[in-house]
């Protein structure tokens, strides 16, 4: 049972790294939490629900729901963000959670407030590996983030967008002198986090088989919880703490219930902080700067 646990933990954790990995982008590299990452992550989820309860393909969803998720992450940057970059930070942050706000009606009188289904024998079948049951969504929500995650590992440390996003992360201010355009690289950190935010909801989806307006707050905060636990000054902190988070949370819901699940999993995140404030792949406290 250990063993199966572990495996429904990482489809889990993945679905956490990839929303805290969209809440890291932002907040790692322009110092902005983005509130409204949690429902970009719940609009991604009704749109891909959309596609695939009429029984089209699932790459179609998920295109269509990091699209989604892509344009309306942009126009948030375009309205909520850009206009207000020279404000003290909790001004775009409150601009943020008005955004979230927003979506969340507009989802619920698109789609009502009742939790949608999808159809039971959707991804049915599994494959049994020794004692442990892996289901095909399972392979989907796990394959599906470690493709992602890979593409962004490699645009970040391989490509000149890439190298723009950490000379901003670096310093503003001396990115601007060597030439790389702030509003360009802005874009291009909101529109990446609004395609994995929109990915991440197609999987939780997939995983639960349901979908409701206020998912996104319940896993927006938990990724948060994961970003702050990686560092949040680090990337790819999500990595680690996804995991271990999506971990945590099932291996208390089969051996606790699932009445403590929040306690544990918050608790957890208080007391890594206690122990290393900077989070598990932070650096000294110096390398504040150092956000990628």
């Amino acid at each position: 049972m250990l063993l199966q646990q572990l495996v429904n933990g990482l489809t889990l954790g993945a679905v956490y790294t990839l929303v805290a990995l969209s809440f890291s982008l932002v907040m790692g590299i322009l110092s902005v939490l983005n509130i409204a990452i949690g429902e970009l992550f719940m609009l991604g989820g009704y749109l891909g629900f959309a596609i695939i309860a009429r029984g089209l393909p699932l790459p179609l969803a998920m295109a269509v729901a990091m699209l989604g998720a892509c344009v309306v992450a942009v126009i948030i940057q375009k309205i909520a963000y850009e206009p207000l970059r020279d404000a003290p930070l909790i001004t775009p942050m409150l601009s943020t959670l008005g955004f979230s706000i927003i979506l969340q009606n507009v989802v619920t009188n698109v789609w009502g407030s009742d939790p949608l289904q999808l159809p039971s024998e959707m991804f049915d079948g599994d494959f049994q590996i020794g004692p442990v049951r892996i289901g095909v969504m399972q392979i989907v929500v796990i394959g599906v983030t470690i493709i992602l995650v890979g593409a962004v590992a490699y645009l970040v440390q391989r490509t000149p967008a890439g190298r723009a996003l950490r000379a901003i992360a670096e310093n503003r201010d001396v990115a601007r002198l060597l030439g790389v355009s702030v509003s360009k690289t802005t874009f291009l950190a909101f529109a990446i986090s609004g395609l994995l935010a929109g990915a991440a909801g197609v999987l939780i989806s997939l995983h639960y088989a349901a979908i409701t307006p206020y998912i996104g707050v319940d896993i927006g905060l938990k990724a948060i919880a994961v970003m702050v636990i990686g560092g949040t000054t680090r990337v790819w902190g999500a990595l680690l703490a996804g995991p271990l988070i999506g971990i945590a949370e099932v291996l208390t819901i089969a051996y606790g219930g699932s009445q403590i699940r929040d306690l544990v999993v918050y608790g957890l995140m208080i007391l890594i902080l206690l122990l290393r404030p900077q989070g598990l792949l932070g650096g000294a406290r110096s390398d504040v700067g150092q956000r990628v």
